[in-house]
């Protein structure tokens, strides 16, 4: 096992700042919080949906209290602020995420919540097979070049970036041509959820990172992430299919989490007998038409930089550019067999 950040590092918070676990009634400072860093850092709020991060931090096998370390000024100020996410079974790649007021860099503070962070996701490695590799992740946008710094000095390496894309829709998108065989209809929420999250799953097999959840778990958090939100509009949730089998899916949501006025497109993924017959292009330009006729002019969506299955090229053949890049970093902490998806 490599050299833990514990004993390479220790470090305190400066005097007067005090340290607890998350609530859920703390979200509004934290999107304060996130929202000052973000402005400092890309000129944007990064999250405005407060309501759905209420429902993220409720996320089954997700604890606040014990998974979120927040940190405050004497004036009670929310000045720090970091999660751990190990709810994937077996949780080989912890994902940590974090944030400082920038008014309060460069006293400690985001070290000082990494090193939390890293501890907290070691606790975890019991329930990884003992010769499969264990390395927590984190990232940030490339232009945060102090996390960055924070990152590498820390032991972390760029592993990986990953677009956030957007389409400005001045004119009506094109209207989606379906492959012969295709059919097209919206999801039925009452009949639908079960294939809808298996198709996906199957999609996602193709995708870096993957790890095969048993069922009942993976289902569970799709259905609170993807379902269980204030707001979750089944309406834009949209179905291609061959017969009685889901080929292909886009599952939008109303708005994205940073602005109400960008409609957002949480998943597309069609599954792999169905690829290179334009059936994603097909519900995408459905998906943006949706979004236009409902008063949207501009859409965004998420996607590995690398992506596997060639998505980005389907992205820009769409009309959409990349608008910001996110930069993946790694930590190995024991070496080892790995069992997540890197290639095809």
């Amino acid at each position: 096992m490599n050299e833990s950040l514990q004993e390479k590092i220790s470090i305190r918070l400066p005097e007067g700042l005090t340290v607890r676990g998350a609530k859920l009634e703390d979200v509004e400072q934290a999107l304060e919080l996130w929202n000052l860093w973000s402005q400092s850092v890309i000129q944007e709020n990064e999250v405005t949906d407060a309501a759905a991060i209420r429902n993220e931090l409720a996320s089954p096998g997700f604890d606040p209290a014990r998974d979120i370390r927040v940190v405050f000024a004497p004036d009670g100020t929310m000045v720090g602020y970091i999660e751990v996410w190990t709810i994937a079974k077996p949780p080989i790649h912890p994902w940590i995420w974090g944030r400082v007021h920038p008014d309060y860099s460069n006293l400690g503070i985001g070290t000082y919540l990494l090193q939390w962070a890293e501890e907290r996701a070691c606790k975890t490695m019991e329930e990884v097979p003992a010769d499969v590799r264990f390395a927590p992740r984190i990232g940030t946008y490339r232009t945060a070049e102090a996390s960055k710094k924070l990152f590498d000095d820390i032991g972390y390496q760029l592993i990986r970036s990953s677009y956030e894309m957007r389409i400005d829709m001045d004119v009506p998108p094109p209207a989606s041509i379906w492959p012969k065989g295709i059919t097209f209809r919206t999801y039925n929420p009452d009949t639908d959820v079960e294939a809808v999250y298996s198709a996906q799953d199957e999609s996602f097999r193709d995708h870096f990172g993957y790890v095969e959840q048993p069922f009942e778990e993976g289902f569970a958090r799709f259905k609170h992430f993807m379902t269980g939100y204030e707001g979750f509009d089944p309406t834009l949730w949209f179905l291609a299919m061959d017969g009685n089998q889901i080929a292909g899916v886009s599952l939008c949501r109303p708005s994205s989490y940073n602005d109400p006025d960008l409609g957002f497109v949480s998943t597309l993924a069609v599954r792999r007998p169905w690829r290179k017959l334009g059936i994603g292009l097909a519900l995408l330009h459905h998906s943006f038409g949706e979004f236009y006729r409902r008063g949207k002019r501009k859409a965004g969506l998420g996607v590995d930089a690398e992506n596997l299955t060639g998505a980005l090229h389907l992205y820009e053949k769409a009309g959409m550019h990349i608008h910001r890049a996110f930069d993946i970093y790694e930590k190995e902490i024991r070496p080892g067999r790995e069992i997540s998806v890197e290639s095809l």
